[in-house]
């Protein structure tokens, strides 16, 4: 198989660069000779003999709408010069101007501008105000895109939902959930130390403290009622309003700011509970990632990816904004030690499931279900003189 694969980034720093890089590694591997279309690429990859690097760039422009413009342009322009010498093309979401074969759906911008939680919504200022744009304009590209791609793959069952709300077609949907590495994020202990974590019962949050979108306010808020426990925040301050809101809160001590990590997996075995009440997600792979780690997650139900956790592992909560019902089920877990060992037991199951190579397979089956589609249709079109588009 020939295949190219268009996302901005194949690497392991970010959740979208994540699941390309595993899928360029997994058809790597599989013997099929890979045309990635990016504009960075792990060395790893690109130094593999199967691999084709295209570098596509930004022309150094401001700003994310700009840049991916430009990147979209840089991608049509290769399609059209080289459609012809691959099988399949995959791209996410708007990546190019160029029709693609699959399209996968990692973030639906018609669903979030909507949101009431919408940064916009919540702050009416500069950087509100481009947040609002990037949404709206996403909301148009990602439309248009799509109605071009042969086939959707829904990162889970919430965008899938999303999808079919904006009126794409249900029988070109497909629903293939991000993975996670099992060997990366995997349960282990004695490592708080070496970290300088304090002692005691550890609750674990991660994820952009610069928008609402994480819900780290709702959980400052219910940490106020929670009691012998402190909370690591991971992610970037810059920006952040969230240290001074922790101190008006008088939570002093009891939340500990670590800035941007890049030893999530470390911090996850130093952990007792993940707590991620996003209020809107497509589908996180922190989620997996605490899950593999042994890690019992508190997170919300309408969370993209929830729904690969079970009611052992987990306790999804309805209301995202509700902090005291949060404080009251972390309250609960803190007290029963023993049903958090099972809970941890039973996310490390749900994640072997939903490993990267269990999703890797099925991209690569629906691959080879589209080339057969279109060899028979080839097939057919030949028999009967008609051209076949």
């Amino acid at each position: 198989m020939r295949l190219a694969l268009i996302t901005h980034r194949f690497v392991k720093g970010d959740g979208q660069g994540r699941v390309n890089y595993e899928l360029a590694r997994a058809a790597l591997e599989a013997g099929h000779t890979v045309w990635l279309l990016a504009s960075a690429v792990a060395p790893e990859l690109a130094a593999h003999p199967g691999a084709r690097v295209v570098h596509i760039g930004t022309g150094g422009l401001p700003g994310s709408l700009l840049q991916n413009q430009a990147f979209a342009l840089g991608t049509a322009f290769w399609l059209w010069r080289h459609r012809k010498e691959v099988d399949l093309v995959h791209g996410n979401g708007f990546v190019s101007w160029g029709a693609v074969d699959v399209s996968s759906s990692h973030f639906v911008h018609a669903a979030w501008v909507r949101n009431p939680f919408h940064t916009w919504r919540l702050r009416r200022d500069a950087y509100g105000l481009y947040q609002l744009l990037y949404s709206l304009s996403g909301r148009w590209l990602e439309r248009w895109a799509y109605r071009r791609a042969r086939c959707l793959v829904a990162v889970s069952e919430q965008v899938r939902g999303e999808l079919v709300a904006a009126g794409f077609d249900t029988q070109a949907l497909h629903v293939i959930p991000n993975g996670v590495d099992v060997a990366e994020f995997a349960p282990r202990h004695g490592v708080r130390e070496s970290l300088g974590l304090p002692a005691g019962r550890l609750l674990l949050f991660t994820g952009d403290l610069k928008t609402p979108r994480k819900n780290l306010d709702t959980l400052l808020r219910a940490m106020t009622r929670v009691q012998g426990a402190t909370l690591l925040v991971a992610g970037g301050l810059a920006g952040s309003p969230y240290p001074r809101m922790a101190a008006e809160l008088g939570l002093a001590g009891r939340v500990v700011f670590l800035g941007f990590r890049r030893d999530v997996a470390q911090l996850m075995r130093s952990a007792d509970i993940f707590v991620f009440p996003s209020r809107y997600e497509a589908c996180s792979l922190v989620l997996l990632e605490a899950a593999a780690s042994g890690l019992p997650i508190v997170t919300a139900r309408a969370t993209g990816g929830a729904e690969l956790l079970t009611a052992e592992c987990s306790a999804l909560l309805a209301d995202t904004e509700d902090a005291a019902r949060l404080a009251e089920v972390l309250n609960a877990l803190l007290a029963d030690p023993a049903r958090l060992s099972c809970m941890g037991q039973a996310a490390r199951r749900v994640a072997l499931q939903n490993s990267w190579d269990v999703m890797c397979g099925r991209y690569l089956e629906l691959y080879r279900e589209l080339l057969e589609q279109g060899s028979d249709e080839a097939s057919a079109g030949a028999g009967t003189g008609h051209a076949v588009s």
